[in-house]
């Protein structure tokens, strides 16, 4: 019972430190939610092999989606006219990074990791993105199909929904005109507190109990060894990181918990961008909606870019002299524990009320699907 206690106590004080900052977060994705323009997809993210990638991985570094809620707004983009390149981009860019993980990361890792991840996600989403345009040879020209908004429309319509009776709900972009502000803003908290929380919950909780699994049971001789492996550790980080399902908030404090135990930044790093980045569904769909070249493409870069920039974090930790575990977490140490306790509060309330509105949804799918023959007859 005393080891259960233990653990239990490390995975409270992993979520106390985070919860603030996962509040921020979705405030800021929800105003994303209301102000993000997606009518001119097609302009700026269909002809050329620089400037579409660029821009395709500018707009996915805030927007908070995970690995396999990105797939179908991908599809989207290239049925507006994104080239594959931009798509590629974009499926890399938006799942590595996004306003919910990088507060996440503010409150659990610190200044260097929080400024460095999204700047190797958009590196790496570039990379793949130009080199894609680049081997394929020529610019994917489709005809337009009809719009299919990638931000303000929920992307992941199986996991899911609009409201608890089943019915969907009107977005702005559908009700054939600009609604008032304030009531853009109330579909922006409902997405961002409701649906986008939703999809997160149970990697983020997973993320977090593994957290507080490796502070209780890991051993600290990993410094030791990392130091002296920094190469071996971040093609083991890679290697776990790739197939793995993981979504960039819930990756965050599992990062932590291993530089704290010792493990070197730029291991942590590359499990940060090749795990969100990649998971054993998104790499069949990659292959499925591009090609088996563009899939090589994109495992390769991924893996070449996050093992680069996990050797360039490393040199600046070593550059600027600081050690990694004195430093991880200290930006929630500024915030009142008063106010850690009641966003601790907020959010689990958040986020039961998310998974019980999940669950009515997927009831009444299933009461509607069985009675769905009946109906025929």
């Amino acid at each position: 019972m005393t080891t259960l206690k233990n653990i239990l106590l490390e995975v409270w004080h992993v979520y106390l430190d985070v919860s603030v900052f996962m509040l921020f977060g979705f405030l800021v994705a929800a105003l994303l939610y209301v102000f993000f323009k997606t009518d001119r997809i097609k302009k700026y993210l269909g002809k050329g092999r620089v400037k579409p990638v660029l821009r395709a991985a500018l707009f996915g570094i805030p927007i908070p989606l995970c690995s396999c809620g990105v797939i179908p707004v991908v599809t989207g983009l290239k049925k507006q006219g994104a080239n594959d390149g931009a798509a590629l981009a974009f499926m890399i860019a938006t799942p590595e990074s996004g306003v919910d993980s990088i507060a996440v990361s503010w409150a659990m890792l610190d200044p260097v990791m929080t400024v460095m991840r999204p700047i190797a996600g958009l590196i790496t989403a570039i990379s793949t993105g130009i080199a894609e345009n680049i081997f394929h040879g020529r610019d994917q020209k489709k005809p337009a199909a009809a719009p299919e908004p990638f931000f303000v429309q929920p992307p992941d319509h199986a996991h899911t929904c609009h409201c608890s009776d089943g019915k969907c709900a009107v977005t702005p972009n559908q009700a054939g005109g600009e609604p008032p502000l304030l009531k853009r803003l109330a579909h922006g908290m409902e997405f961002a507190f409701g649906e986008l929380l939703t999809d997160i919950a149970k990697p983020f909780a997973i993320g977090v109990f593994i957290a507080g699994l490796i502070t209780f049971f890991f051993p600290s001789g990993i410094s030791t060894w990392s130091q002296n492996n920094p190469l071996l550790s971040m093609l083991v980080m890679l290697v776990a990181g790739i197939p793995m399902y993981v979504c960039a908030t819930s990756s965050t404090p599992i990062a932590a918990a291993l530089i704290l135990k010792g493990l070197n930044p730029g291991a942590a790093l590359v499990f940060l961008l090749a795990g969100p980045a990649t998971n054993a569904a998104t790499i069949g769909v990659v292959k499925n909606i591009f090609s088996t070249r563009a899939l090589a493409i994109y495992l390769g870069m991924i893996s070449i870019c996050a093992l680069a920039m996990g050797a360039l974090l490393d040199l600046i930790y070593r550059v600027l002299a600081i050690q990694p575990s004195v430093v991880m977490g200290t930006a929630s140490e500024m915030v009142p524990y008063s106010v850690e306790l009641a966003s601790a509060l907020i959010l689990a309330a958040l986020l039961a009320r998310s998974l019980l509105k999940r669950q009515a949804c997927h009831c009444h799918d299933h009461v509607h699907s069985a009675k769905a023959p009946m109906e025929v007859k």
